[in-house]
């Protein structure tokens, strides 16, 4: 009996694994230079210093140099499905595929202080 238990663990075990593997296979890559054609409407709001939004409240809009991809991408994403709250990234994400999202992950997370594609980002 203790056998089967065991064996049934590992079963199972193995088949978590492999559904990982097989998400990993259908996530998609982003690519910074593609990123680059993407980000003209990114710029007008984060690549200001300091910059706060007014609607629909005051909020400090983050610089997205350097941030990691994965984390645009995911945050992009969220936006578009409404799980996080703002009108304008919203309504900016809706109009973005995966493919999108994941290339402006890759432009922001290679961008640093001394990149001369956009110096303020």
């Amino acid at each position: 009996m203790k056998k089967h238990s065991i064996l049934l663990k590992l079963l199972m075990c193995a088949g978590v694994a492999l559904m990982g593997f097989s998400a990993q296979a259908d996530e998609v890559k982003g690519s910074a230079a593609a990123g680059n054609g993407k980000v003209w409407l990114c710029t007008g709001c984060h690549s200001i210093p300091d910059y706060r939004a007014d609607y629909p409240y005051v909020y400090r809009v983050p610089m997205l140099g350097g941030q990691n991809a994965g984390y645009i991408a995911t945050a992009l994403s969220e936006y578009k499905k409404g799980e996080r709250k703002h009108p304008t990234m919203r309504s900016i994400a809706t109009s973005l595929s995966d493919q999108d999202m994941a290339d402006i992950g890759e432009y922001y997370a290679a961008q640093t202080a001394s990149s001369p594609n956009n110096p303020l980002k």
